[in-house]
């Protein structure tokens, strides 16, 4: 089977990357085993702002004209809704904080997000004696009904194969490579956490961070926003909110933990004050970076293996900007950013 590529990994990137080769109408192959979950059991909330810091995120206005559009195609293509829009309530700790944010307020970019009103208003159940800053213009995507589809419409296409990717098997040419009964101009690694295993690109530096997740049912709490305190309450619908996340930098298992559970449960009850019942606990493994950029490139020496990971924390806005910069630089010569490129550990 001759293809333009193979892809190993179909997470957000992985599928932001496939998308790209779809518009320029590229044959490939995608290797998926389901061993890396951290793109299934995200928040997928887009929000350019850093709530700890009230700084803009890295680069958010321009991930942020690319992702939106992006996502919209999504939907129409498989008649789904995928981004809910969602504005999120930052509960304040204090009169500094009160006044960080509307110092903030100031700036030209953030000045679209955050709202320059105190919300005063009282919510069943939620303790803010010092209100809450609003941001607006934010959401989320279902990331896991996202995953779901797509993989399902790859599989009618069949243009991808439910296996784990074995590395031994890869045989790399010139200007070639093959793997097993596939020969392809190019192979793309989308591993994630998993790029840990790969002898081609495993001496980059990624400093993985185990999340865990609750979901928590609260038919007392009745809130249609997000809230942002010692943890972010995300609702769901039908009483059922995602709770998290947790940042654990030792354990790289997979498995949700107690630990991590009550330090949820702990960290929620901190700030809200009616019952709740735990009814899902997940965990995955983020793929960061020591500098907080993606991990973008082509291996020094084999110039037909390339990389698209280290999206983080918030891999759906990155995705699409990332997956149309290695596709370019790939296919046009058009050089990546230094920010983003792998050359900057090489």
């Amino acid at each position: 089977m001759q293809l333009d590529y193979i892809i190993v990994g179909l997470g957000l990137a992985g599928l932001a990357f496939t998308k790209e080769l779809d518009k320029y109408k590229k044959s490939y192959m995608v290797f998926e085993d389901n061993s890396q979950n951290s793109s299934i059991v995200a928040g997928g909330v887009y929000n350019p702002v850093i709530l700890k810091r009230f700084t803009p995120v890295w680069n958010a206005e321009d991930q942020l004209k690319i992702a939106l559009p992006f996502y919209k195609e999504l939907e129409i293509q498989f008649h789904r809704k995928y981004d809910f829009p969602l504005d999120i309530y930052r509960i304040f700790k204090s009169v500094e904080e009160q006044n960080n944010w509307f110092a903030t307020c100031d700036n030209p970019f953030l000045s679209k997000y955050m709202s320059t009103k105190l919300i005063k208003e009282k919510h069943e159940g939620v303790l803010a004696n010092f209100g809450y800053g609003k941001l607006l213009n934010t959401g989320r995507i279902d990331t896991k009904s996202l995953l779901e589809d797509y993989r399902n419409y790859l599989s009618q296409r069949k243009l991808i194969r439910n296996e784990s990717f074995q590395y031994n098997a890869l045989k790399i040419k010139e200007n070639k490579v093959e793997y097993k009964d596939v020969f392809a101009s190019k192979i793309v690694f989308c591993e994630g956490f998993g790029l840990k295993n790969n002898p081609f690109f495993n001496k980059l530096p990624m400093q993985e961070a185990k999340g865990e997740l609750i979901t928590i049912y609260a038919p007392n709490l009745n809130i249609d926003f997000m809230i942002k305190a010692a943890v972010f309450v995300l609702p769901l619908g039908n009483n059922l909110y995602k709770v998290g996340a947790t940042f654990n930098w030792k354990d790289k298992s997979q498995l949700p933990t107690e630990e991590g559970k009550n330090e949820l449960a702990t960290k929620l009850e901190s700030f809200i004050t009616v019952p709740f019942e735990i009814v899902e606990h997940i965990a995955g493994i983020r793929p960061t970076v020591k500098d907080r950029r993606p991990l973008v490139g082509k291996h020094p020496k084999h110039k037909n293996l390339a990389v698209l990971n280290g999206l983080g924390t918030r891999g759906v806005m990155i995705a699409p900007t990332v997956a149309n910069a290695l596709y370019n630089y790939l296919e046009n010569g058009i050089e990546l950013e230094r920010e983003i490129s792998i050359a900057r550990f090489l």
